[in-house]
């Protein structure tokens, strides 16, 4: 935030417009004490979105048109006027000018959070195979990021209670077990052990990592991906002062008196993570992007064409989104502030003994 005391600008892309994008944003922001806590920024046109508020009924919003998004206003819903042409609407369906929209009003808001013109990035759910038609040759928001910002990214389910990353995510069930190694799970499990650090606050993070196969292989009996690579990544994180445990079996794994006992938990693959996240927590469970140098989430849903259009989409993990958003924008903030004022060097009894929290890499000494 350029100016002290501010409101973070919550940069906001309103994903497809066939969707339920537009209706969970409006529905997030009708609420006008929720304008105390952030500055919405909205990359779309004000066109656009008057004409869904007035389907919704939402007639008590007003938007701030601005030009570009330094011009936001405190205390107002302010819209990035990208386009003035009206835009047709197919509630329920992709279309080419839909996704065009979409992209538009992605591209915006990613360049605004690039040049720091707002704080975070929320966007509403895109339907990637429609946006490849427009060159945008990803599968979701974590890897268009990763490439647009030349970082490493891995994906972060959250809740309050509840966080899972993974080895693997779009990939073929067929694919999954030639692409796992070592290597591969130690690097996924210490990204997730720095988000939780520096983006969660928690000190020492316990993971869980889960086995691949049905219970975890039974020492070799249905598999040996545990044996060759999950068992010796995460044994060697954890003499490296990672707290790794596992791998545990996945069928048994999220009774709330196991899963709750982990900071953070490693799947192997998309739906052995996702199926107990949408399960345990989707009204407010989100997407976070970890591993950028800034911060973006997401709701836990897709552009749900099935009841677009209705007035009957649950806004509750957009809105969660925004806060989530908030809340690691400013543990990240504190995170590194306590990090550049640490002491570098200790003298105990005339030693002296230097503090690096970053692990080294394996050889690097």
């Amino acid at each position: 935030m350029s100016v002290k005391n501010n409101k973070l600008k919550i940069g906001i892309s309103i994903g497809d417009p066939n969707g339920i994008g537009i209706e969970v944003i409006l529905k997030t922001l009708q609420n006008k004490e929720i304008l105390d806590f952030f500055t919405p920024v909205i990359f779309a046109s004000t066109k656009l979105l008057s004409y869904q508020k007035n389907i919704f009924g939402l007639n008590s919003i007003y938007f701030q048109g601005i030009f570009k998004a330094e011009e936001a206003i405190q205390g107002k819903i302010n819209v990035v006027n990208l386009w003035k042409e009206n835009v047709s609407i197919s509630f329920g369906n992709s279309t080419e000018e839909g996704t065009k929209i979409a992209k538009t009003s992605l591209l915006a808001a990613v360049d605004a959070l690039k040049q720091g013109s707002v704080d975070v990035l929320v966007t509403a759910p895109l339907n990637w195979e429609s946006m490849q038609t427009q060159g945008l040759n990803f599968l979701n928001h974590t890897e268009y990021l990763e490439n647009t910002l030349k970082e490493k990214a891995h994906l972060l389910l959250e809740n309050s209670d509840l966080r899972i990353a993974f080895a693997t995510f779009n990939t073929p069930i067929s694919k999954v077990s030639e692409l796992l190694s070592k290597e591969l799970i130690k690097k996924q499990i210490k990204a997730l052990h720095t988000t939780l650090i520096q983006d969660f606050c928690i000190e020492k993070p316990k993971i869980a990592v889960l086995g691949l196969n049905p219970h975890a292989g039974e020492n070799g009996l249905l598999g040996r991906e545990e044996i060759n690579c999950i068992e010796p990544a995460i044994k060697e994180s954890f003499d490296r002062g990672i707290l790794s445990f596992g791998p545990y079996s996945a069928d048994s794994f999220f009774s709330p008196n196991i899963y709750t006992s982990f900071d953070g938990i490693l799947a192997m693959y998309h739906d052995q993570g996702l199926i107990p996240f949408k399960t345990l927590a989707y009204e407010y469970g989100v997407n976070f992007t970890g591993g950028l140098s800034v911060v973006h989430t997401e709701p836990n849903h897709g552009t749900a064409y099935s009841i677009a259009g209705q007035g009957i989409a649950d806004a509750k993990s957009f809105e969660q989104a925004i806060f989530d958003a908030i809340k690691i924008y400013k543990t990240r903030r504190e995170y590194v502030k306590l990090k550049s004022n640490a002491l570098q060097k200790t003298k105990i009894e005339g030693i002296d003994i230097t503090v690096d929290e970053d692990l080294p890499e394996e050889g690097d000494v």
